[in-house]
């Protein structure tokens, strides 16, 4: 709705000044709630850790089904 408002210019616009203060609360509100959700043991222990995870082999070859060569 305030986007027709302030395309048909019934709206009055915001001022230029209160653009940059509010993305910087808004900026500094993310980075808290960030450190607050990665302030956890178990969290910690997988970022730590997360270079050395497992993945298993490969299975299989190139061929399939339906290949009717005979590569052998």
């Amino acid at each position: 709705m305030s986007f027709l408002k302030r395309l048909l210019g019934s709206d009055p616009k915001p001022e230029p000044d209160a653009a940059p203060h509010d993305e910087a609360a808004y900026e500094r509100d993310l980075l808290l709630d960030e450190s607050r959700r990665l302030n956890d043991d178990f969290i910690q222990r997988q970022m730590r850790f997360a270079d050395r995870s497992w993945t298993p082999p490969v299975q299989g070859g190139t061929r399939r089904a339906d290949d009717t060569a005979d590569d052998a």
